[in-house]
This record gives C-alpha cells, structure tokens and sequence, in this order.
C-alpha cells in the first residue's frame, strides 16, 4: 500500500508541475492584455502558482525523505538478515521463473 501511494504521490506531483505550467504559459500569453481586473487577476494568479511551487518542492522532499528511509530499512534489513534476505530473493526469483517459463 505503501508503494501505491508513494507511486500516486510522484504522478500527483509530476502532474500539478504540468498545470503550473501551463498556467504560467496562459499568463504570459494574457500579459497583454488591458484593464485593472485582468492585471488584478494576474497577480493573484501568479501569488497562487508561486505558492503552489512551494508545495511542490516540499511535496517533492518529503517523497525523496521516505524513499531514502525505505531504502535504509531494506539495507539495514538485508545486513541483519543476510541468509533469510538470499532466500526470499530465491523464493521470488523460483516463482517468476515459473511464471514467466508458463509463456
């Protein structure tokens, strides 16, 4: 589970970078535009996308944290376990042989 979400929170973030993105090409687009409520509705749109990468960034950190002490776990699992880690990755490797040998 903890996987999945890990997997949702990389699409997540990969996808607002492209709506960031694409909001940021429609204020450039919009520049020229004329009229107090149109740079009023600039500004505020432009506060909201800065604050929105700031949220991206911290999201980002905290992916790039869990996925460092996952892997720290593994490591310091692999170390105490040496013997039994040999056996699941034989176990695991036995059943894709069979799975893929069933083709």
């Amino acid at each position: 589970m903890s996987e999945m979400t890990d997997v949702s929170k990389d699409k997540l973030i990969a996808d607002f970078k492209v709506v960031v993105a694409d909001a940021e090409e429609l204020l450039r687009a919009t520049a020229n535009q004329a009229g107090d409520k149109a740079a009023d509705l600039r500004a505020k749109i432009q506060n909201r996308l800065a604050d929105a990468k700031l949220r991206i960034a911290d999201a980002e950190e905290a992916v790039i944290v869990k996925a460092k002490e996952v892997g720290r776990a593994a490591d310091n699992y692999v170390h105490d376990n040496p013997w039994r880690s040999v056996g699941i990755a034989a176990g695991i490797g036995f059943i894709a042989g069979l799975l893929i040998g069933r083709r």
